[in-house]
C-alpha cells in the first residue's frame, strides 16, 4: 500500500432496531458506503468502514412491546438478523455494532459532562404529554394523531409520514397513546436538559461554509435548519423513557435527571465513535483513536458519512455541536453523502407500516448482486427515485444479463469450441484491439472519477460502458468468423477479450463482489490489483492460462415471475 494514500473512514447512518429494513433503507444508506468501501480498498486505501444498529429510544420499546419480548432481548435478537442480512447484501462492514454496548453508554455520558462544563447544556421545565392510562410522560413516538399541515390520520408525535413535516406531540389533531390507544392524555410539567446549539450557531454555519464540495442536498438542508424561521434551535437531549443511555456525569446520576435517559439521536451518532472502540475490543483492529482522535494521527483521515436527506440535519448540526462543543480534538466529516428517498411503485417504502420489499425478502428471490447493481444504478441523488417492478426486470436483463452476462458467456464459450479451455496464442494486438484498449484508457480515467466523487449513478452508467465496449469489440473483431480465414487473428481477439473478464471482475467487485469473484475463479485469475493501465491489465493472462467456462451469471427476469413478485409485494408485509 502507498504511504502517501489518505485513510478512509466511512460510516454509514445507523439503521433503527425496529424490524427488517427494506430497499429504500439498503440504498439510502448502507449500499452507497459499501460501494465506496470496496472502491478505496481496491484503489490502496486503508479503509475503515464502521457501521451499527440504534437500538435505543421509542421504535425498540414499541417493536419489543409488540413483539412481547424484554426490549434488551428483542434489541439482541433483531441485531443479529439485521447482521446476517447485512453480511448476505456483501455489505463490506469492519466492524457492525450496537448503540446499546457499554462503550457507546461510557462515551455518551463523557460526551455530556463535557458539554456540561462547557455552559452548553441547560436544564429547561417543559410541559409533556402524559398518559393517564398508561401512568407515564410519553415521548413523541409515544404519540400518534391527525397532522395539522395534511391531514393524515397517523402521523407521529415527531414527524407526519405522509408529509414529511416536523411536529411536536402538542401539535396533533385527537392524539392518542401508541400503548394503550388511550386518548385521556394531558400536559404535565418535567425537566429535560438541552444542548445549547443556538449558542454553536456562528461556528456550524462557517463549518459547513467551509465544506465547498458538499452536495446541495447536504448544504441547503443544513442551511435551511440554520436559518430558516427563528434559526437554529436548541435541542432536548434527555427522554422520560426506561430503555437507553442513563443521564449521568462523572460516573454518577445528574441531579433532578433521576429515571432518564439521553435521547437517542444524542447517542446514536456517538456510536460511530464507540463502534471503532468495539471493533478494538473485538480484537478486529488495534487503535481506534488514531481514527477519531486528531492528536492521535485522525488529522490525515478522510472522513465520509452516508445517510438518506432524513438524517442530515443531525450529523450537519446536531452531532457536530456535540464534537465541536466537547473542546475535545475529536475528527469531524470531512464529506457527507446525502440521498433523496427511494419510493416503492406509487407510494412509500415504510418499515413501520410494512410497505415494499425489504431485504430478507429480496434475497429469497434472487442472489444480492441482482438487487446491488438495480439499487446502485438508480440511486436517488438528484431526485427521488421509484422501485418498479418493470424497471427492476428491464434493469436486470438489459444490463446484467444482456451486456456483462452475455459478453462473458460469448467469449469462453467460444474459446472452449474452437482452441479448448486454456488461452490461445495467437497473433499479436490487432487493431480493433488496440482501439478498444484506447477507449478503456479513458473510459476507466472517467468510472475512476466518478467513483473518486461518489456520483452512484454515473459511476454505474460508465461502468456499464466499459462492460458495452466489450461486447461492441466482440461484435467487430467477431473472431468466430475470422477463425475460419486467419485463425492467429481470431486467437488475438480471443486472448485480449478473455483478458477482459478478470478486467471487468475487478472493476465491477464494488457493485456485484459475488459475481467478480466467481469471474475471477473461473479465470483462474489471481492478481486483482486496481489496474494502473488498460493495455497492462489486459495481457495478464497469458497465452496457456487455464481457464473454465462458468455458470451463467445472471438469469434473466421473465415476465411470469416479474407478475408474480409485483403481486406478492403489493404494498403490505406478511
Amino acid at each position: 500500500m502507498s504511504g502517501d494514500k489518505p485513510r478512509i473512514l466511512i460510516t454509514s447512518a445507523i439503521p433503527y432496531i425496529n424490524g427488517i429494513k427494506h430497499l429504500g433503507n439498503l440504498v439510502g444508506s448502507q449500499l452507497p458506503a459499501d460501494l465506496y468501501a470496496r472502491y478505496m480498498r481496491g484503489r490502496g486505501h486503508e479503509v475503515l468502514f464502521l457501521c451499527a444498529t440504534d437500538e435505543h429510544g421509542t421504535p425498540a420499546e414499541l417493536a419489543a412491546a409488540k413483539a412481547g419480548k424484554p426490549v434488551a432481548e428483542y434489541c439482541a435478537e433483531m441485531w443479529a438478523v439485521q447482521d446476517e442480512l447485512g453480511r448476505g447484501f456483501g455489505l463490506s462492514f469492519d466492524h457492525f455494532g450496537r448503540s446499546s454496548s457499554s462503550q457507546n453508554k461510557a462515551l455518551t455520558q463523557h460526551f455530556a459532562d463535557r458539554l456540561d462544563q462547557a455552559g452548553l447544556i441547560r436544564e429547561v421545565s417543559q410541559t409533556q404529554m402524559y398518559s393517564k392510562a398508561d401512568g407515564r410522560f410519553l415521548p413523541d413516538r409515544y404519540i400518534e394523531g391527525t397532522c395539522p399541515n395534511c391531514g393524515f390520520e397517523d402521523a407521529r408525535g415527531d414527524q407526519c409520514d405522509n408529509c414529511t413535516k416536523q411536529l411536536d406531540p402538542v401539535d396533533l389533531i385527537n392524539p392518542r397513546s401508541t400503548i394503550s390507544g388511550s386518548t385521556d392524555l394531558e400536559m404535565r410539567e418535567t425537566k429535560h436538559l438541552f444542548l445549547r446549539q443556538s449558542a454553536m450557531k456562528d461556528q456550524l454555519d462557517a463549518w459547513i461554509d467551509s465544506k465547498t464540495d458538499w452536495p446541495v442536498l447536504t448544504t441547503s438542508i443544513a442551511k435551511k435548519w440554520l436559518h430558516d424561521g427563528d434559526g437554529l434551535q436548541d435541542r432536548g437531549i434527555t427522554r422520560d423513557l426506561d430503555w437507553g443511555v442513563p443521564v449521568a456525569k462523572g460516573g454518577a446520576p445528574w441531579p433532578g435527571m433521576e429515571g432518564k435517559v439521553f435521547y437517542v439521536w444524542f447517542d446514536a451518532p456517538i456510536e460511530y465513535i464507540a463502534c471503532a472502540q468495539e471493533w478494538v475490543d473485538a480484537g478486529k483492529g488495534a487503535d481506534w483513536a488514531r481514527w477519531w482522535r486528531t492528536d492521535k494521527g485522525a488529522q490525515d483521515v478522510r472522513y465520509v458519512q452516508f445517510m438518506g436527506k432524513d438524517n442530515v440535519p443531525f450529523h450537519t448540526l446536531s452531532f457536530p455541536s456535540t464534537i465541536l462543543g466537547s473542546g475535545e480534538p475529536w475528527k469531524l466529516v470531512d464529506y457527507i453523502k446525502s440521498f433523496n428517498y427511494l419510493n416503492y411503485d406509487g407510494g412509500q417504502f415504510s418499515t413501520s407500516r410494512g410497505r415494499g420489499v425489504f431485504m430478507d425478502q429480496a434475497l429469497e428471490i434472487l442472489p444480492a448482486d441482482y438487487w446491488r447493481w438495480w439499487l446502485l444504478s438508480n440511486a436517488p441523488e438528484s431526485s427521488d427515485a421509484e422501485f418498479t417492478w418493470e424497471q427492476f426486470q428491464a434493469g436486470v436483463n438489459k444490463d446484467l444479463a444482456d451486456v456483462l452476462g452475455n459478453f462473458v458467456s460469448r467469449i469462453t464459450k467460444f474459446c472452449r469450441s474452437k482452441f479448448g479451455e486454456a488461452v490461445p496464442e495467437g497473433g499479436a494486438l490487432t487493431e480493433a484491439g488496440a482501439a478498444l484498449i484506447a477507449e478503456l484508457e479513458t473510459r476507466v480515467r472517467a468510472y475512476e472519477s466518478h467513483m473518486d466523487a461518489m456520483d452512484v449513478r454515473k459511476s454505474a452508467a460508465e461502468l456499464r460502458a466499459i462492460w458495452v465496449a466489450g461486447n461492441e469489440f466482440l461484435q467487430s473483431a467477431a473472431p468466430w468468423s475470422s477463425f475460419k480465414t486467419d485463425p492467429e487473428t481470431a486467437a488475438a481477439d480471443t486472448r485480449l477479450a478473455l483478458n477482459l473478464i478478470p478486467f471487468y471482475a475487478v472493476l465491477s467487485a464494488p457493485f456485484i463482489p459475488n459475481t467478480s469473484q466467481r469471474m475471477l475463479e473461473a479465470m483462474g485469475a489471481e492478481n486483482t490489483v486496481w489496474p494502473d493501465g488498460v493495455s497492462e491489465a489486459l495481457h495478464a493472462l497469458p497465452a496457456g492460462h487455464a481457464f473454465t467456462v462458468p455458470e451463467v451469471l445472471f438469469a434473466k427476469i421473465t415476465d411470469d415471475e416479474r407478475d408474480a413478485w409485483a403481486e406478492r409485494f403489493a404494498g403490505v408485509r406478511d
